[in-house]
Parts: structure tokens; C-alpha cells; sequence
């Protein structure tokens, strides 16, 4: 596992409730990647290979326009180690939520 993203996805569309949905839609879709996962309130942090990881990010705003929003904006942090493992999420969060 080299690399680590998180990313907050905003659809640009009116009202909590459709966020909710759109957004939901898109960590459906990251959940079904099979990788390791962490739904945050502001943003969903996912592991894996970097080029993988690269797709997914891409995937996530087709899926909000998909679900219905006019425009979307994603904000995105990456952590990559080519040569070696990054930071996981277990190490990074666990000891906060025990």
C-alpha cells in the first residue's frame, strides 16, 4: 500500500438532503472498491496502490454528476511512499476511537 487519499466530495446542488444522497452515493461506490476505508464527517479516506487510488478519485466525481449534480467539487489530500508503505488508517485513528 503506497499511497493514502482522502477526499471530500461538495455537489453543487441545493438542499442537505440531496448532498446527503449524492454524497452517499459516492462512498457506496468507494465502499465497493473493496479497499480499506474511513468515512469521516468532512471527507472519506481510502488506502491502496497510487494509480488505483488515482481512478477512484476521478470515478467519485462522475458519480455525483451522474446522481444528478450540475457541478461538483472534490477537495483531496494524498499521502504516497513509492518505495515503501504509507501511514494506515488503523495507526493513523484508531487509538481516537477505542
Amino acid at each position: 500500500m503506497n499511497a493514502s487519499v482522502a477526499i471530500q466530495v461538495l455537489p453543487g446542488v441545493a438542499g442537505d438532503d440531496e448532498v446527503i444522497r449524492i454524497v452517499d452515493e459516492v462512498i457506496a461506490y468507494i465502499k465497493s472498491t473493496g479497499l480499506s476505508c474511513y468515512v469521516g464527517p468532512c471527507e472519506t479516506a481510502i488506502e491502496g496502490d497510487y494509480d488505483e487510488l488515482m481512478d477512484i478519485v476521478k470515478e467519485c466525481q462522475l458519480i455525483a454528476v451522474r446522481a444528478g449534480a450540475p457541478s461538483v467539487s472534490a477537495y483531496i489530500k494524498v499521502s504516497y511512499k513509492p518505495e515503501g508503505d504509507v501511514l494506515t488508517i488503523d495507526k493513523k485513528v484508531t487509538k481516537h476511537h477505542q
